[in-house]
């Protein structure tokens, strides 16, 4: 499909660098590209890939916009709490280049639809935030054989790569699974939630993730195929790592495996399952602390979110938690807390390994969120 001349003056910047010109401005009006997050990272690469031209963006979300999310997801203002992430995402984008073509995607990307949805793009941009979506949206790329332009972001670091791409040569690039072959251990890398994360380094990460994502409609300049780029913003270091293709990959290695989605949540170490002997919700914890009850309540949050809010118990930070062992009684029953029900479940695990025969464990189900859903609306979290 050809530019009009509207949009000749829209992208006349592009038109003027040498050996891009109409050509290229054209690659990324017919490209189709899927987002997937529409947070830290999908809000600056949302922008700039509207900004720049790409003719259909597909939008996957399901969350909806938290106070907290306005750090760095530059999209969304104070208006637009408790709202839909994709449907305010698209809103806004529309206004900012009308010559682009939304696809709204308000769900859960999963083993269930992801093939589907993935089919109808020709690229893939993963800003996620959580291991059984990454490894989902790389296993669905390679067998669908879209290429996946990766990046993600912890604390003061970033790093960018692009998986399963094929070079002008025909070589076939690495993925994801290649540079990590298994998921890390439940709970020992924290989200963005749990963790933190310096508000501009979405942005930062996000626009370098939207010119890959340019050079890879366009096949323009070399792009981080086989590579990964990590940043730190503090001291502003920065190192390329070189990847290979694992002959042992259980996709596309010498002998695959895996021919079809899988569960992710379960290769992924984590489970959906309720146990009573674990869970405890936030209603059945208010009972407790009612009544009295005799248990030891545990907070393994950080020292600055517990003095930021708290429903009090003891404080004993989730890194910290083995070391400390002897300040936990075991006499009593014990209930671990934190934020979203993450650390805290982690906890459980942790202490369940050190203490095999003590089975008196449990922890507050959906964290101290659920709390202030459920119990007290007024109770102050950061």
């Amino acid at each position: 499909m050809a530019l009009s001349n509207q949009e000749k003056l829209r992208y006349s910047r592009h038109l003027n660098l040498p050996d891009f010109g109409i050509a290229m401005q054209e690659k990324l009006k017919n490209a189709k590209v899927l987002v997937v997050g529409t947070g830290g990272l999908g809000a600056p690469l949302l922008q700039y890939l509207t900004a720049v031209g790409v003719g259909t963006i597909g939008v996957v979300d399901f969350d909806i916009i938290d106070e907290s999310n306005l750090q760095r997801q530059v999209l969304f203002g104070m208006e637009d709490i408790g709202k839909s992430k994709t449907t305010v995402a698209i809103t806004k984008l529309q206004t900012q280049n009308p010559f682009v073509h939304f696809i709204e995607h308000n769900l859960k990307l999963d083993a269930s639809n992801a093939l589907e949805i993935i089919s109808n793009y020709d690229v893939v941009a993963d800003g996620t935030d959580n291991f059984p979506t990454r490894y989902l949206v790389n296993d669905a790329c390679v067998l669908m054989g879209k290429p996946n332009v990766y990046a993600s972001i912890y604390r003061f670091e970033g790093q960018v790569s692009v998986f399963n791409w094929t070079s002008k040569e025909g070589v076939l690039g690495p993925n994801y699974r290649d540079l990590f072959p298994t998921p890390p251990p439940p709970g020992m890398i924290p989200n963005c939630a749990e963790g933190g994360v310096l508000g501009v380094l979405p942005g930062i990460i996000g626009s370098i993730q939207a010119s890959e994502v340019i050079k890879v409609i366009t096949n323009m300049g070399v792009s981080l195929s086989g590579r990964l780029f990590l940043i730190d913003v503090l001291d502003f270091s920065n190192r390329m790592l070189n990847i290979k293709r694992d002959p042992k990959n259980p996709l596309n290695g010498k002998n695959p495996t895996i021919k079809a989605l899988i569960d992710y949540d379960s290769f992924c170490g984590i489970t959906n399952d309720s146990n009573d002997l674990i869970d405890l919700s936030p209603m059945e914890l208010a009972r407790w602390l009612r009544e009295d009850h005799d248990f030891q309540l545990i907070d393994v949050r950080e020292a600055y979110e517990f003095d930021g809010g708290n429903i009090g118990g003891e404080l004993i930070p989730l890194k910290k938690l083995t070391a400390s062992v002897n300040l936990i009684d075991k006499n009593r029953p014990i209930v671990f807390l934190c934020k979203s029900g993450k650390r805290s479940a982690q906890a459980v695990e942790n202490i369940a390994t050190l203490w095999a025969s003590y089975s008196n464990l449990r922890h507050l189900k959906g964290g101290l969120l659920a709390w202030r859903e459920e119990v007290d609306a007024d109770l102050f979290l950061i």
